[in-house]
């Protein structure tokens, strides 16, 4: 769509998906009841800045979570994953690719488990109903969702990335704690400090040195 000239906003949904993908290649199922949702836009920024919108992303989950269960159990893991209860509730991931006339799309992939969780190897994972909260319809949840994103756009636009920056470390699950990070092939153990001016997690290693995370995964205890 995004090829056919197709600008965006534009919010593309499915009741079930069965072949998602997550970062890295990794499988990503959507069963009947969860939310799978993707925003289609076009913008003018440059891609390193445009990135940022994982966390507007990471946000717009959190604030959609926080409606059906207690602000203080919902977290974000760096970048951009929901946490409930230290388990992994949702999963974005930003794509993207210049059209014909040069402007940038982004297409941001959203899965929120509302009414079921699936097995991942490597962590853990929850949905709102193991929660113990009544999980909204997907549409229902794709509406609040919308309109949370539309909010920290605005904020986005009009305060720049330093105001997404402090809501997110706001909500940050593991800062200061000690952590696994893996970019790339490269293994690393350190504390979490927080976000960068441009996003990257500051990782203090264990020489004192700090090292910038700009992609990859962060493992905390347990999660």
């Amino acid at each position: 769509m995004a090829d056919a000239w197709e600008p965006g906003p534009l919010w593309i949904t499915a009741a079930r998906q069965s072949a998602g993908r997550g970062r890295r290649g990794r499988n990503w199922s959507t069963e009947t009841g969860n939310l799978a949702a993707t925003l289609l836009q076009t913008t003018d920024l440059p891609p390193v800045e445009a990135a940022q919108i994982s966390f507007i992303a990471a946000l717009a989950v959190c604030d959609l979570a926080r409606r059906y269960v207690a602000a203080s159990r919902v977290s974000l893991k760096w970048p951009n994953d929901l946490m409930i209860d230290g388990k992994k509730a949702a999963g974005i991931l930003v794509e993207s690719g210049q059209r014909p006339d040069e402007r940038l799309w982004l297409a941001v992939g959203i899965g929120v488990n509302l009414a079921h969780s699936p097995d991942l190897p490597d962590r853990p994972t929850i949905s709102f109903a193991e929660a113990g909260a009544t999980p909204p319809q997907p549409r229902e949840a794709l509406d609040h969702l919308a309109q949370a994103f539309a909010g920290w756009m605005g904020i986005w636009r009009q305060q720049g990335f330093t105001a997404i920056a402090e809501a997110w470390t706001v909500r940050a699950h593991g800062l200061g704690q000690p952590c696994v990070a893996r970019p790339g092939s490269e293994v690393l153990h350190g504390i979490a400090e927080g976000l960068d001016i441009d996003g990257a997690l500051r990782l203090r290693l264990e020489d004192g040195g700090i090292r910038r995370i700009t992609a990859g995964d962060v493992f905390f205890e347990g999660v």
